[in-house]
């Protein structure tokens, strides 16, 4: 598009908010050829952009609240600290985009394409990034919270102190993605797929991990209290000093895991599989193991005080240096 004519546009689409569109007329540049232009600080507001070609374009410090740019290419655009909240992005292409400290709160970004993008300090509170494709994408200090995420992938995207809270990632893919002292409180990651994740040091309080893939997950020193992780797969996960206090994970998948020193005290383990999963020093206390596969498990040192072990499988356990109340002495050793 020439110069000139965008311009006219501009100007129009200027007085069309300035009178609340008693004047001038909104823009609409829908399927236009604007790759690598410079519309840094404009205000295109409500705009139509519908499948509009703005690769390489400098938008930093623009408004486009509102706006439409639905299927639009923005691959590569510089959108620093834009405000875009609320803006349909429905299918767009942002791929490797720089949208560092802008503004995305309300923006629908379903089905969109943001791998390799800069999205440090973004605000996406209750964005909607259901099917987004983030893969390697840069989330470091970015806003979530109550963000629809369902089926998103995340695979390699780095996501540290990133904040989750309550949002939906159910069946989104974070295969290998960092989520170092990420905050998840609260957060829905029911039937997510997290083999090999970092979460070392996650806020993981009262969130919904139930089918879950976390194996060979980091999860160290993450606090799950109160997470529900019921038939979540744990194998060969590390969850070395993590808090699992109050947390469910009936019918989990813990093979192989690495839970010394952790917090399972009141923690639901009933029918859970933890052949030889590493529970030295942990704290078991009150904690429900019946019908718990403990076969080949060490419990060495580990706090059983007042366990439920009815109906438990423990054969071959390590129970060296521990002190076992005399109530449980009696099921420990009809096992044995």
């Amino acid at each position: 598009m020439e110069k000139s004519k965008l311009a006219k546009v501009l100007e129009s689409h200027k007085k069309w908010i300035e009178s609340d569109g008693k004047d001038g007329q909104r823009a609409d540049l829908s399927g236009a050829n604007l790759s690598r232009v410079d519309l840094s600080e404009a205000n295109l507001s409500g705009a139509y952009l519908c499948a509009v070609n703005l690769s390489g374009a400098y938008l930093c410090v623009a408004n486009l609240s509102g706006a439409n740019l639905s299927g639009a290419n923005l691959s590569r655009a510089d959108f620093i600290g834009a405000n875009l909240s609320g803006a349909d992005f429905i299918g767009a292409n942002l791929s490797r985009a720089d949208l560092s400290e802008a503004n995305l709160s309300e923006a629908d970004l379903k089905e969109a394409n943001l791998s390799g993008a800069n999205l440090s300090g973004a605000d996406l509170i209750e964005a909607n990034l259901s099917g987004a494709n983030l893969s390697r994408a840069d989330f470091i200090g970015a806003n979530l919270s109550e963000a629809n995420l369902i089926g998103a992938n995340f695979s390699g995207a780095n996501l540290s102190e990133v904040s989750f809270s309550e949002a939906n990632l159910s069946e989104a893919y974070l295969s290998g993605a960092n989520l170092s002292g990420a905050n998840l409180s609260r957060a829905d990651l029911s039937r997510a797929y997290l083999w090999r994740a970092d979460l070392s040091e996650a806020y993981l309080w009262r969130a919904d991990l139930s089918e879950a893939d976390l194996s060979e997950a980091d999860l160290s020193r993450a606090n799950l209290s109160g997470a529900d992780l019921s038939e979540a797969d744990l194998s060969g996960a590390n969850l070395i000093g993590v808090d699992l206090s109050r947390a469910n994970l009936s019918e989990a998948y813990l093979s192989g895991a690495n839970l010394s020193g952790a917090n399972l005290s009141r923690a639901d383990l009933s029918r859970a599989y933890l052949w030889r999963a590493d529970l030295s020093e942990a704290n078991l206390k009150e904690a429900d193991l019946s019908e718990a596969d403990l076969s080949r498990a060490n419990l060495s040192a580990a706090n059983l005080s007042e366990v439920n072990f009815s109906e438990a499988n423990l054969s071959g356990a390590d129970f060296s240096e521990t002190y076992i109340p005399e109530t449980i002495l009696e099921t420990i050793e009809k096992k044995d």
